[in-house]
């Protein structure tokens, strides 16, 4: 056996000094050759005294779990073993993500990202979560547990590179830490709370006046100026310590795909509507491109109770997916159930005070100690105001850490959420997994509070809808922007009876759908957000589905593989119209000669466009440039330059809601962002989009050619599968750095072409403006015919496993991109095809 080394280097350093007599899959086979002991048999016989009875382990071809016990806590058991196998470092990953202590195993470069999540605090959020979960939950969730630690004590040695390599030794996996996962994955459906910090960011750059023509608003409804008015008259340039860094931080926390996670389709067609006769469901939840994905698919079976579907490695539940008579998938609400508040502080003898209601009060305060790997430990402040903690104070970059940084600004910035709240959403979830019936499910989902979610079920006759969550009612604002905290009219004033929560079952039109939209009427009742998604993929879910034609699973296949774009339409609608044609063509007349041509080939080429955005499609290339133009010849003049924090802000926010660069294309004619600052004219809206249609075809000719028959989306537009130690390398030492990119070849996958944008039901998303490379992707994919005698079929969108050196590592990524499902057999005489014979068993210990 080869030597262990002591960092990333020396694999690497071993390696090189081969690489004269080895190709690179021979360096890649001598890694797999060194880890291939951290891969968990699949056959075999082991023995736990925690089993009351046998439990197996078949896999399909690519290594997704069959797990077969006589008892749910015997299930439940070896499911902790069998996530602890395939997914060790990513779980491990995630409880340190979500308890602030990252730099434990990656250093200092992960302090600020430490410091934000133990700011938020999860860990106070899991104790509430599991302290009122009834008793048979927490049973099951310690029982998960033990399989996980008889994973960990089996295996210590011989752990999955990633951990290996860094020199983490992972600590025995608690109850409560299923708990915290489950926070960290609520938390990251906050999407307004990057908003809210973004917003303060650009507010700093462009004013208080022009910031509602910046902020995520659909197109028929007014612009926020009322809301942008809470912050009117307030001197926030260079007042609040730390926002800057703030939301840089934010984005890294979003980066590790933790923060602001934004999209996923479902929809459930009826009997009436399908060919079958019988309901169809299907879902694809979308998440960032990683390696693993956050999802893993598992298959369990015991005499009284089955389910298959999508699990989240360290949390012992089938999320989404299909339990015999019942089929379930979920996407995000888009709810708004934080707010950010600023707060009027001051300095008085070394104690921090806030101002509330003409008072002033001291914070409360907090001490949080951080381990670092190669550094002593860190003892920091976090100051909490009646509003919440204050996030700003948790970037404190104090020599002395016991006491308060010097106050060189008047404004914090609190943070208030819904997760501190007591309800038992975690036996809600349990309870929908093993929901029979509709009406079963509607008793199940109600009482999901903790997260907001449309989660849309059906059984074989029927379809329905329902929204869960917790949503604040507020005094006064909409929450889309931060609200004075020093006035209590802006203070929540409880929440929002479940009893108005939407939701819908059978409906004439024979189909329910929901896609991150605004899913209920402007002004409905309960104010569940104001940052919906792009519209354009419910919109297309309308266009499918409103069809004649009787939808069965071939068809809905092909939804899911759809890279038709609506907004394409509606762009060349816009451009087309009697005002807009006639001043473009004056604008694009006004153009220097080559750039005359340019924008007249490449108008032309868009309104002959078909919408359709697939990678091999040359209109596709021009038409991702031409938003990229748009976006950047309207607002980097003002925003820029490209690493500046403003530009930063709009491009990332535009990730996650819907953006002002599509609102501005579509319309905003009047907006002051069409002026480009930089020159003595005044432009406007078609002077603009002259010189993006001219700059679109510029920038095509430069990065990939003068010849049109070499354009393609997909040359411009790629997925790459990246690890989570590639997105942490950044974040490492030198040597740690650079040892882990000379493996990138080893652990990451890609680049591909890819087609369709955040528009298209498969979802390929990237940073509008800022470059084409895909970040959002359908995550996993599950469909339910109740019309086949086998209803459930899946995939994911990487492989079973997180180890590199296991078959399972990156197995999935052709079957995802080839749509080549896996059906997962609940009939006793169809499991051998699926799963074959070769078994792992567990045994209890006598």
């Amino acid at each position: 056996m080869l030597p262990r080394p002591s960092c990333l280097l020396s694999p690497l350093a071993l390696c090189a000094a081969l690489l004269t007599a080895l190709t690179l899959s021979g360096c890649q086979s001598l890694l797999d050759a060194r880890y291939r002991n951290s891969v968990p048999p699949t056959q075999g016989t082991l023995t736990f005294h925690e089993l009351a009875d046998s439990a197996s382990v078949r896999r399909n071809a690519l290594g997704m779990p069959l797990i077969e016990a006589h008892t749910l806590p015997d299930a439940l058991f070896t499911l902790g073993y069998v996530h602890a196998s395939d997914r060790l470092s990513q779980m491990v990953g995630m409880r340190l993500m979500a308890s602030g202590r990252l730099a434990e195993m990656v250093g200092p470069g992960v302090l600020d990202i430490d410091r934000f999540m133990r700011t938020v605090n999860l860990r106070q959020s899991a104790e509430v979560l599991y302290r009122h979960a009834s008793p048979e939950l927490k049973a099951l969730f310690a029982t998960y547990a033990k399989g996980v630690n008889a994973y960990l004590s089996q295996h210590r040695d011989t752990l999955p590179m990633g951990l290996a390599e860094s020199g983490h030794q992972p600590v025995e996996w608690q109850a409560k830490d299923s708990v915290l996962i489950f926070c960290l994955l609520n938390f990251g459906l906050a999407v307004n709370l990057r908003e809210e910090i973004a917003a303060l960011v650009l507010a700093q750059k462009v004013g208080t006046e022009k910031l509602a023509w910046l902020l995520p608003v659909y197109p028929d409804e007014p612009l926020p100026f009322d809301e942008a008015d809470k912050l009117k008259g307030l001197d926030l340039t260079g007042q609040i310590p730390g926002l800057a860094a703030l939301e840089q931080t934010a984005r890294q926390v979003a980066g590790l795909n933790m923060l602001g996670v934004a999209a996923s389709n479902n929809w459930a067609v009826a009997p009436s509507h399908s060919r079958s006769g019988k309901s169809l469901l299907a879902n694809d939840t979308h998440l960032p491109l990683a390696m693993p994905s956050m999802w893993n698919f598992v298959h369990l079976r015991t005499p009284h109770f089955q389910a298959a579907g999508v699990s989240v490695a360290g949390v012992p539940a089938v999320v989404a997916g299909y339990n015999g008579a019942l089929g379930w998938g979920m996407t995000m609400v888009m709810g708004d159930n934080q707010d950010l508040f600023l707060e009027r502080l001051k300095d008085d003898n070394g104690r921090l005070q806030y101002l509330a209601d003409g008072q002033w009060q001291p914070t409360r305060e907090r001490y949080e100690t951080f381990f670092i790997k190669g550094q002593k430990p860190v003892r920091e402040l976090i100051h909490e105001t009646r509003n919440g903690p204050l996030l700003n104070g948790a970037l404190r970059k104090s020599k002395h850490t016991l006491q308060p940084q010097a106050l060189t600004s008047r404004y914090g910035l609190a943070y208030r959420s819904v997760q501190l709240e007591a309800d038992q959403s975690l036996d809600a979830f349990f309870n929908l997994s093993m929901a029979k019936t509709v009406d079963q499910a509607f008793d199940a989902t109600r009482d999901v509070r903790a997260m907001p979610l449309n989660i849309v079920f059906a059984d074989a006759q029927n379809i329905a809808w329902q929204v869960t969550g917790r949503y604040p009612s507020r005094r006064a604002g909409r929450g889309l922007l931060p609200s004075p905290g020093w006035d209590n009219a802006y203070a929540w004033d409880g929440f929002a009876d479940p009893v108005l929560h939407p939701y819908d079952q059978n409906p004439q039109q024979g189909w329910l759908g929901t896609a991150n939209h605004r899913s209920v009427p402007s002004g409905y009742g309960v104010q569940l957000s104001n940052s919906w998604y792009y519209p354009e993929r419910a919109e297309r879910i309308g266009q499918w589905l409103d069809g004649a034609r009787r939808h069965d699973t071939q068809g809905t296949i092909a939804m899911q593989y759809d890279q038709s774009s609506p907004f394409v339409a509606k762009l060349q609608a816009m451009l087309t119209e009697p005002g807009m044609a006639q001043a473009l063509e004056h604008a694009i007349q006004a153009l220097p000669a080559a750039q005359r041509s340019q924008a007249r080939e490449a108008l032309a080429r868009l309104l002959a466009f078909d919408g359709l955005l697939a990678s091999d499609s040359a209109d596709a290339a021009l038409y991702g440039a031409f938003l990229h133009e748009s976006a950047r010849q309207a607002f980097l003049d003002e925003l820029g330059p490209d690493d500046s924090p403003a530009w930063q802000a709009l491009v990332s926010v535009a990730d996650s809601s819907y953006s002002a660069q599509a609102d501005h294309l579509l319309g905003r004619d009047d907006s002051p962002f069409w002026d480009d600052v930089n020159t003595a004219e005044h432009e406007d809206k078609a002077v603009i989009l002259a010189r993006s249609l001219a700059g679109a075809v510029a920038l095509l000719e430069k990065r990939l050619g003068r010849d049109r028959n070499g354009w393609q989306w997909g040359a411009l537009h790629r997925y790459t599968w990246t690890t989570d130690a590639s997105k942490l390398a950044p974040y490492m030492s030198a040597s740690q750095r650079i040892g882990t990119r000379a493996l990138d070849s080893y652990l990451n996958r890609g680049p591909y072409p890819a087609g369709g944008d955040h528009s298209t039901l498969n979802v390929s998303a990237y940073q509008w403006g800022q470059n084409f490379d895909t970040w959002l992707i359908p995550a996993m994919r599950i469909i339910v015919d109740f019309g086949h005698d086998e209803p459930l079929i899946g995939l994911n969108s990487s492989g079973q496993s997180d180890n590199p050196a296991s078959p399972h590592y990156a197995d999935g990524i052709d079957a995802w991109r080839q749509g080549d499902y896996q059906s997962f057999p609940f009939k006793a005489e169809n499991l051998q095809q699926a799963y074959g014979t070769e078994r792992l068993i567990l045994l209890p210990a006598r």
